[in-house]
């Protein structure tokens, strides 16, 4: 699985129809969405798994915002909701040939949580055929938001998510690593411990701690004791501290501030500006209008990204669906 940095072909994106993620705050979204897909289509190729009634809209929103046309493809690919990193496939790069190939795990809604997946779970193998690439399915529960890869054989993952019961209970952290390994065709799994408060993934490690570069990892701090995540965010540091690299060598870890509590309707929202997804040239990192610790988001990410345009991108609506930029969103390689 090659690094998010590395030449990308697209991005992928499944189109929002689902009311009932967004807590009766739907109405603005498909002109966020269309907004991001605009945002990546002036840089590279996006290409949109929407059902055919939602084609046009989503077409007329996105050339609204901006939008190069010619770079977004639709794919009339049914979905039961709109976070492609986890029901989408998991592309993989032959390092010989070139050949890239996509991975296809079991989607079962982040433990059930939600009564529909069926649709989400063909996403991958309908990828696949549309695409003309090879594929190679998996048994187990994998969301593409529970890892992070390095591209040089390392892994990212929490024991909250991909140890928790409602994913695969028969596995074990050995057996689990193993597959990792083999499908993935990383060499080393890192485990971090808890995920973020607000977070119905059960701790996915893209909220926070990705790595930037080979030997580098960027991972979300809070500063107030008194937080909820400030407990969890320490321990992660801690354990980020005890890594190695292959060659005995700490990593470089920078520290990514949070940002202050977001809620909708009272309930605590999972913003983090870890979220960010990397495409050909630049970063896009959610912002949450809170003008001092978006820009030094920003700072640190540009930092982490030297040559990268960091685009902030106004995420106060998307995060109360609980995801953000890197949820929504799958890159292919090159």
């Amino acid at each position: 699985m090659p690094a998010e940095w590395e030449p990308q072909a697209a991005v992928w994106l499944s189109w929002p129809h689902n009311r009932t993620t967004w807590s009766g705050h739907f109405a603005p979204i498909p002109a966020k969405f269309a907004e991001i897909a605009a945002v990546i289509s002036r840089i590279e190729p996006v290409r949109i798994n929407a059902a055919g009634p939602l084609q046009a809209p989503a077409r007329r929103l996105i050339k609204r915002a901006g939008g190069d046309l010619a770079n977004i493809a639709f794919f009339p690919h049914a979905t039961d909701d709109c976070w492609c990193r986890d029901h989408g496939p998991i592309f993989v790069k032959n390092p010989r040939t070139g050949e890239v190939a996509l991975t296809d795990w079991k989607f079962n809604a982040w433990g059930r949580k939600y009564p529909r997946y069926a649709r989400d779970n063909r996403v991958p193998s309908r990828v696949g055929r549309a695409l003309g690439l090879r594929r190679f399915s998996a048994g187990p529960i994998l969301e593409g938001g529970s890892i992070d890869v390095n591209g040089a054989g390392l892994l990212l993952t929490t024991e909250s998510c991909l140890l928790n019961p409602n994913r695969n209970p028969r596995m074990t952290r050995a057996a689990i690593e193993q597959t990792l390994r083999r499908y993935l065709g990383v060499d080393q799994v890192f485990w971090l411990g808890a995920g973020i408060a607000g977070d119905d993934t059960d701790g996915h490690v893209d909220d926070l701690s990705r790595f930037f570069r080979a030997d580098g990892i960027v991972t979300a701090m809070e500063r107030d004791p008194r937080d909820a995540n400030y407990g969890p965010l320490q321990d992660n540091r801690r354990r980020l501290a005890d890594l190695r690299t292959p060659n005995g060598r700490r990593f470089t870890i920078a520290e990514l501030p949070m940002p202050h509590p977001c809620f909708w309707r009272g309930k605590r929202l999972p913003a983090t500006y870890a979220n960010f997804l990397i495409i050909n040239g630049a970063v896009l990192m959610p912002a949450f209008g809170q003008p001092r610790r978006d820009a030094e988001a920003a700072a640190v990410l540009a930092g982490c990204f030297p040559g990268r345009q960091i685009i902030p991108i106004d995420c106060r609506d998307l995060v109360v669906g609980l995801g953000t930029l890197h949820c929504i969103s799958q890159q292919q390689p090159a």
